[in-house]
């Protein structure tokens, strides 16, 4: 039975038991906590956790996922990948522990015929925790299942979290018994590798607190009503359906190692380390795939940096398979139309996809070449020191700079026969994610516990949002935190957070900044706020500072939204829309929106691009964009569903989270986009956009910046204040000025060229009387002197070697200039062959002089430079290069 098959059946089977089939949420988790999305369960974990009401009771899904943890795993196991397909039935305060059991089993083993999947009731054994005696009973007094293959474990095995605050529960699984020929009989509990977890039951009854591990937590009391959450693996259903080994010869994976092996010459099977290498690329690359599409680009940070390493893990992998060609192309075309079928967005966006993984091989292939010199330094550095580890620093320097995966470091230093200090690299990467993740957080909850904001929607509600239609309004305080910890009230200099039953205030979110006003209390209190969020879905909070008198809970308010902040914000937010349109229409639908931020009078937009645009493409966009204010087209927002806005062509922006009602903002016949932004009522509002240039973010994303409204003519006012200063100084027309001041330029350079070559011409002028000037020091010629300040290191090099080369005879020779450059002292000093015989060495010269100068230095043998801070000491130096000579020759 093929993926796309298993999936179909079962989002059939419990389409037809009243479940409401929820498409799958985007990779991106729409949650702080998370880079990406792990499990099934993430997008309900609002109706979960209590935080906004479920739109229905019973819901299921095929949810993508991605997790990282155990990357170095993958391809070494059977069970290990990065990226699989959750299979989940979820209950909200529905059915329980019976209905979950009872429709597992039905499908699981109903036949092939009547739409289940066939599997041999016999050989499929279930683990329940330590002390649930219900779930226990059920299976073996309702299902039949014999006690013998029902089996308790503990916290680690049969109690689920997400591994963060949330959600959790006792669960329920059922394991498949491959055979014999997979190691010993005894069930799960004795061998995980025969008996495979297919099917996990999660009976959510409680919330969790902080803690590590999957037994290190607190359980924090329950949740609001008990549900049901349940994950069936869709790649190991696959593995036992197809009748395969492992889930990388499913049909999703296997054809990317035939890929892999038709561009390698490699077969699979011949060897246990090439079957891991291709294994690894078949999983990274369908990873990479799925990512992309989902709109992550690779980065140095967060979830750009997790395709980043995934990307250069799998084309590292095809190196040591033998491929010395660009492979990312045909790799990823073949995941494209393996997963297609189930995602038809694949397809869709299949020249955006290949556009952002092609710059990212190609980004790769030269970082390797760089990132080797790199190393090969580190280890010569650290060998001379008589290390034999290298640091996590250097280690972390090399991924962070470079993008170099830690396994390739590893293999690399082990090829010089040193270990890498793998702890060290490992904490500074999880202090730099942290930081990530806790800046991301912070901004979002202001470092307070999300309880209290739950709280706070738990008794009022969510905040009824006015600010569409109006700027100020009457409101009610529901919630009041200082310094992040609930109060009922707040005094004069107070930095709090506040929470309305209603407000006119735009919680930042879709790129838009935020409002900021005032709010004012019936009792002359007031409160500037400087900010607004969101930290829990419907519940705005707005972060200020008391001005005067006290604030308390369930105080009427009159909140008042800066108006002209407000009014620059939506200029430039619709000039943002433009923008978008314009690029996809001068450059296609790859120049898709990889994000932004709106504020006053101006505005950036990240889009795909795999190289710069060029400069008279990005005239015309600006002046399309402006032809369009002109036009003074209409801007419209209307609420419909999801799918109506899409068969309208609204434009969705990657990695937003949609409900199934969406807000549509359309500016006349010329964009139509998906978003809950405020904006201008017509084009002609903005009144001129300049676009400032644009560059690169990263690979295969550009940026552009811009200015809107009077921002912009301010640009504009003073760039024509420049222009008219030059066509003054130059005496000429504004369209004559590049090439008059082109053909300055060029005078100006044949000039400095002709004062250089003046200036080299003086200075080598002086080696005869430097050659000249040589005396014997023990049989050695040497040559030392001072030569004016100014004299550049090339050209006290250039005389070094002329005055060396004048010296006749077989005698040795060395020749010590100094000269002072930019403040600081510089020497340059050369020997020849006969003086080298007699363990005369450039470099070590060199060592001596940039030491007494307060500096350092070294070259090779027969020439070497250095230099210092001290240039008063350039005589001591001259006297200690002297006595060296005399002390070795």
């Amino acid at each position: 039975m093929e993926s796309a098959e298993i999936r179909r059946r079962w989002l059939s089977f419990f389409e037809e038991r009243g479940h409401t089939v929820v498409p799958s949420a985007s990779l991106i988790a729409d949650d702080p906590t998370l880079l990406l999305v792990p499990a099934g369960m993430v997008p309900f974990k609002p109706y979960f956790l209590g935080e906004v009401k479920p739109p229905y009771q019973r819901a299921t899904s095929v949810q993508k996922c991605v997790r990282t943890p155990d990357i170095e795993e993958v391809g070494k196991t059977t069970r290990h990948g990065t990226f699989f397909q959750m299979c989940g039935n979820f209950s909200f305060g529905d059915y329980f522990k019976e209905g979950a059991i009872t429709y597992a089993w039905e499908l699981l083993t109903s036949s092939v015929a009547d739409g289940g999947y066939g599997l041999d009731p016999e050989r499929l054994w279930i683990t329940v925790y330590l002390d649930d005696d219900e779930a226990e009973q059920i299976w073996r007094e309702q299902i039949g299942v014999p006690a013998e293959r029902i089996q308790r474990l503990g916290k680690k095995d049969n109690y689920w979290s997400m591994g963060v605050p949330g959600p959790c529960g006792p669960c329920s699984e059922i394991n498949y018994d491959r055979g014999p020929e997979f190691g010993v009989e005894g069930g799960p509990a004795v061998n995980d590798e025969r008996y495979v977890e297919i099917w996990n039951l999660v009976f959510m009854e409680f919330e969790r607190g902080e803690g590590t591990g999957k037994e290190d937590f607190e359980i924090l009391g329950e949740l609001p009503s008990k549900n049901i959450d349940t994950g069936l693996g869709l790649e190991r259903l696959a593995m036992i359906l197809q009748g395969v080994q492992n889930m990388y010869e499913t049909d999703t994976l296997r054809v990317v190692m035939d890929k892999a092996t038709e561009l390698t010459g490699v077969r699979y099977g011949a060897d246990r380390g090439s079957d891991v290498s291709l294994r690894v690329v078949a999983d990274h690359i369908r990873t990479s795939a799925m990512l992309i599409g989902d709109g992550v680009t690779p980065g140095n940070e967060g979830r750009g940096y997790v395709l980043r390493r995934i990307m250069r893990r799998a084309i590292r992998n095809m190196r040591l398979l033998g491929a010395t060609q660009p492979v990312v192309a045909d790799l990823i075309d073949v995941v494209i139309k393996t997963m297609g079928e189930q995602y038809p967005e694949l397809e869709t966006d299949r020249k955006r996809i290949e556009t952002v993984a092609l710059a990212e091989e190609v980004a790769f292939l030269k970082a390797l070449k760089g990132g080797t010199n790199i190393l090969d330094t580190a280890v010569t550095e650290t060998k001379s020191a008589g290390g034999q580890v290298l640091s996590g620093g250097k280690a972390f320097l090399l991924h962070d700079t470079w993008g170099f995966p830690i396994d390739l470091t590893l293999e690399m230093a082990a090829e010089q026969g040193l270990s890498v200090d793998e702890d060290g690299f490992r904490r500074l990467m999880k202090e730099q994610r942290e930081r990530a993740k806790a800046d991301a957080k912070a901004k979002k909850s202001g470092h307070a516990d999300l309880s209290a904001y739950r709280a706070v929607a738990d008794n009022s509600g969510s905040t009824e949002f006015t600010g569409y239609t109006s700027t100020a309004g009457e409101s009610t305080i529901v919630g009041l935190l200082v310094d992040g910890v609930p109060s009922p009230a707040a005094t004069e200099g107070d930095e709090v957070e506040i929470v309305l039953d209603r407000t006119p205030f735009y919680a930042e979110g879709g790129g838009q900044l935020a409002d900021q006003g005032r709010i004012k209390l019936d009792t002359g209190a007031v409160i500037q706020v400087r900010d607004v969020q969101q930290p829990v879905p419907g519940v705005s909070v707005h972060k200020g500072s008391v001005q005067v008198g006290e604030v308390t809970v369930g105080s009427s308010a009159y909140a008042a939204i800066d108006i002209n902040r407000r009014r620059a914000i939506a200029r430039a937010h619709s000039a943002t829309h433009l923008t978008h349109q314009a690029l996809r229409d001068a450059l296609g639908p790859t120049a898709a929106q990889a994000g932004s931020e709106n504020s006053p009078g101006r505005f950036r937009f990240d889009f795909g691009s795999p190289a710069a645009v060029p400069g008279t493409v990005l005239l015309d966009v600006e002046q399309k964009i402006n032809e369009i204010l002109a036009r003074e087209l209409d801007v419209q927002a209307e609420v419909m569903s999801i799918d109506e806005a899409k068969k309208q062509g609204a434009i969705a922006e990657f990695g937003e989270k949609y409900g199934e009602r969406v807000r549509v903002v359309t500016i006349g016949d010329f964009s139509k986009e998906l978003c809950g932004g405020t904006h201008v009522h017509n084009t002609a509002q903005l009144g001129l956009v300049k676009l400032l240039g644009e560059s690169s973010i990263g690979s295969g994303v550009r940026r552009i910046e811009a200015l809107v409204g009077v921002d912009a003519y301010s640009f504009l006012a003073k760039e024509h204040t420049v222009v008219a200063q030059l066509q003054e100084l130059v005496k000429g027309r504004s369209e004559e000025l590049p090439e008059k001041i082109s053909g300055m330029l060029a005078k100006l350079k044949d000039a400095e060229k002709e004062i250089e070559r003046f200036r080299a011409e003086k200075v080598l002028a002086a080696a005869a009387g430097l050659a000249e000037s040589a005396k014997d020091v023990r049989g050695t010629a040497l040559v030392t002197g001072q030569v004016p300040d100014g004299t550049s290191a090339d050209d006290l090099r250039k005389l070094v070697l002329d005055v060396r080369g004048r010296i006749q005879g077989d005698r040795p020779v060395v020749v010590a200039l100094f000269t002072t450059a930019n403040g600081r002292p510089l020497t340059v000093i050369a020997t020849n062959e006969a003086a080298r015989g007699r363990g005369l060495k450039a470099g070590d010269l060199v060592r001596t002089a940039a030491k007494t100068l307060g500096g350092g230095g070294g070259g090779k043998p027969d020439v070497a430079q250095g230099g210092g801070q001290n240039p008063n000491a350039i005589g001591d130096a001259v006297a200690a290069v002297e006595r060296l000579v005399a002390e070795t020759a």
